[in-house]
């Protein structure tokens, strides 16, 4: 990997311009989907279903969530189809195919960056103070970007033997937004099924990642440590079952 990180770069930044090539919003997309996300479910399941939130104004509370949440569902999206749209390249020359994606989940950093750029907008028009524990944001922002490669390499690795799971997954991730606390509180996950609920990565990633924004209570604590072995053992093997299939790739695809 080390080797080859200029490819990496190039890779990661071919992404970000094809992604926004002839659009007219450009990078305004980045905010576009969260935002409108949150507009729905303040509407119907803040002010219509009265879904707790923590003590926290709703479209702030779902926000916070959804910023994380989207990160992940679009560089999963993206990598579980890096090896086949570059299918002409891992055909034809040799590099380390983990680079594809890698590169394509790094290349939604950039419209993370964005997103999350309006929750202090919104912490600023809720009158909520910025806390300490904002500097925490990084290392929830690295924890999703584990899960989302490690999901994202079985995902990739795939997609080049059974084209299904480019329809799959698409379908796979909205239903992972309603077991993942985006648009609820993981506190109204029965304490009893809390830890149980934390094999879902995801959960103890957008808690934890909420909590360093609002200060919500009670910490994540158990269920985050949960998420964060899940998501290692998801990388882990992850890795394991990519690199054994690296080996038929370019006979494959």
């Amino acid at each position: 990997m080390w080797a080859y990180r200029d490819l990496l770069y190039f890779f990661t930044w071919r992404d970000v311009k094809v992604r926004y090539k002839q659009t007219a919003l450009g990078a305004a997309w980045a905010v576009l989907q969260p935002v409108l996300l949150m507009v729905v479910f303040a509407i119907f399941l803040g002010h219509l279903a009265h879904i707790a939130s923590d003590g926290k104004p709703y479209p702030l509370f779902s926000y916070s969530g959804l910023v994380p949440w989207t990160l992940f569902a679009s560089a999963l999206t993206a990598a579980s189809q890096s090896l086949v749209g570059n299918s002409n390249l891992v055909s034809k020359i040799y590099f380390p195919r983990v680079i594809a994606p890698i590169a394509a989940t790094g290349s939604y950093i950039f419209d993370f960056v964005i997103s999350l750029s309006l929750v202090f907008v919104l912490l600023v028009i809720y009158g909520e103070p910025f806390r300490l524990s904002l500097l925490l944001l990084p290392v929830f922002t690295v924890m999703t970007m584990v899960v989302a490669i490690a999901i994202g390499l079985w995902a990739a690795a795939l997609n080049v033997r059974y084209r299904d799971v480019q329809y799959a997954i698409p379908f796979i991730v909205q239903l992972w937004l309603f077991l993942t606390p985006v648009a609820y509180p993981a506190s109204l996950v029965p304490s009893r099924w809390r830890l149980l609920y934390g094999l879902n990565p995801m959960a103890g990633v957008v808690e934890g990642f909420r909590w360093s924004i609002l200060g919500t209570q009670p910490r994540p604590g158990g269920l985050l440590v949960v998420s964060l072995c899940a998501a290692l053992v998801f990388l882990v093997l992850g890795m394991r079952y990519f690199a054994r299939a690296n080996q038929t790739f370019a006979d494959v695809i």
